[in-house]
This record gives C-alpha cells, structure tokens and sequence, in this order.
C-alpha cells in the first residue's frame, strides 16, 4: 500500500545554532533534529541495538588514530568534521550524517525526510 507522509513543523532554522540538537514529540513519534553546519538531519529516537534513546545521547567529534607512514601511532586526534552521536544506554555510536555505526553497517539510525521552507525546518511522516 501506498504511505502518505505527513509534513509537521519542528521549528525554524534559527532555533537552531551550529551542533544543536533538539529532541520532540512528532505526531507520536520520538525524533531528534540536528543542525551540522547549515544542513539538517531528522533521526529517530531509537537505538538499533536495543531501543535505547539514541538522540539524548551527545554528540563528539568521531575519533582517529594518528598514524605516520609506518602504520605507527601517534597518539589520537578528533576529526571534528564528523560528529557522532553516543547512545546513553550502552555507547553505540553513529555518524549524525549518514547515520551509520562506524564499525557494523547494519546498525543504522532511522532517517526521516527533512524540508526546509522559508526558514522553517518541517520533517516528514
């Protein structure tokens, strides 16, 4: 059957500054909304491990190994270009940009389609 998804407004592009996140109730489901730079990404509030609340979580620059040409390391650094998020629950980490869990694939945030309109941002359904 065919879905018709809903637009809901969460708010305007200017609630939001650089890293902010906010998470909210949208037609009875949880979502959490992110603003990375100027773009904006719509997550479910759900685990794929176990359901936890995966939008509470914080988000810290993705971290990388310092390796010189020998494969040696020199200590970490953040790559502060890509952002994960952490979930509360058990530490599961996932790309705030695509989503993914950078060591399992498999293990992926739910998207939602985001739309931004004369400075408001609406999420679909």
């Amino acid at each position: 059957g065919f879905v018709i998804m809903q637009a809901f407004r969460v708010g305007y592009i200017n609630d939001f500054k650089n890293r902010d996140k906010k998470v909210m109730l949208v037609d009875n489901k949880e979502v959490g909304i992110f603003r990375i730079d100027d773009n904006f990404y719509a997550w479910e509030n759900i685990c794929p491990h176990q359901g936890g609340p995966v939008c509470q979580g914080r988000l810290y620059p993705l971290v990388k190994e310092n390796l010189d040409d020998q494969n040696e390391s020199h200590g970490r650094f953040y790559d502060e270009d890509n952002l994960n998020i952490v979930c509360p629950w058990h530490g599961l980490e996932f790309d705030i940009k695509t989503g993914k869990h950078p060591g399992n694939p498999n293990l992926a945030l739910s998207s939602l389609p985001i739309k931004i309109d004369s400075e408001v941002i609406y999420v679909f359904i």
